[in-house]
């Protein structure tokens, strides 16, 4: 069965060394759909019949470029990744065959030194959670981040559920996004909060679904320290430093006060399932209803 690679990309100084990589370490049946969101366009990709490049003048951000990309996928299964990682040999193939229908999977995560393309030494991200939205009241976020205790804990599980995810990089069954249906365009701004929609909308809908950690395989994605934000013209790269921050307020906003309407759990059913998470305290329920006030007040 095909897998459908998407990549998004606005001017990104590695998109040309990622699809080379994929093609060299990819061993299943793949194509790839690269959406070059905004000039100036790359143009010094190679042939190769497994790619598609789409093109939009007018910028549309990660999370329409996604879903544009994803509407003329003919695979059973996707992945999206950005287009500045690189992956271990045969993980299409490993990922496929532990990949429930009403899962989203996520491989170990290196950190890649994208301007040598060589990987750090240091130990893989393994586990991530949610952290607690109101640790600065200024700026309101419902992200994720590592757990390395739930890591060293969970060491020899290879394929192990997992609350979060950062959103360089997943994959899942055809038949699961259709289930999702597509990112929203709207409310979370052009870039944020992408593991968040679909990854909350994945634990709480009413599929019974997972997000899962598969540790037989990795990808290695630019490294933050190096701060890939700064390495193309502009605030953040892709958006004003606004947007970015509204984003977060709304993801925030909109999960924590469950108003998702095709939910089967509310947050707390996740929040419960993984607790005790790191640094939120144990009056969050409390601490939630006077930050949902204040939200409220604000919009």
């Amino acid at each position: 069965m095909k897998t459908s690679i998407i990549i998004p990309s606005r001017n990104e100084p590695y998109l040309i060394k990622t699809v080379n990589n994929i093609l060299i370490t990819a061993t299943g049946d793949i194509e790839i759909i690269i959406m070059l969101d905004g000039k100036p366009w790359e143009t010094e990709l190679s042939y190769d019949r497994r790619i598609t490049i789409l093109r939009s003048e007018k910028p549309m951000g990660r999370r329409k470029a996604t879903n544009s990309a994803v509407g003329v996928a003919r695979g059973e299964y996707l992945m999206k990744c950005d287009a500045h990682c690189a992956f271990a040999e045969g993980f299409d193939e490993v990922l496929k065959a532990d990949c429930a229908d009403n899962w989203i999977v996520i491989p170990r995560r290196y950190e890649l030194d994208a301007p040598s393309w060589t990987i750090l030494d240091q130990e893989p991200e393994e586990a991530m959670f949610y952290i607690y939205p109101w640790g600065d009241p200024d700026r309101i976020r419902f992200a994720c981040r590592p757990w390395r205790k739930r890591a060293l804990e969970r060491k020899e599980i290879l394929l192990d559920e997992d609350m979060g995810f950062q959103g360089s990089m997943w994959f899942m069954a055809r038949e699961h996004w259709d289930r999702l249906g597509k990112m929203n365009e709207n409310g979370y701004g052009s870039f944020v909060s992408e593991p968040e929609e679909i990854g909350l909308k994945t634990w709480l809908g009413p599929w019974d679904g997972a997000v899962m950690r598969n540790k037989k395989t990795w990808y290695a994605h630019w490294s933050k320290p190096q701060t890939h934000w700064h390495a193309v013209k502009g605030k953040l790269g892709w958006i004003p430093e606004k947007e970015w921050w509204d984003g977060w307020a709304y993801c925030a906003d909109y999960w924590m006060r469950n108003r998702w309407p095709e939910r089967a759990h509310d947050i707390e059913w996740l929040i419960e399932k993984f607790w005790p998470l790191p640094n939120w305290p144990e009056d969050w329920i409390e601490s939630k209803a006077v930050f949902a006030d204040m939200l409220q007040k604000e919009t």
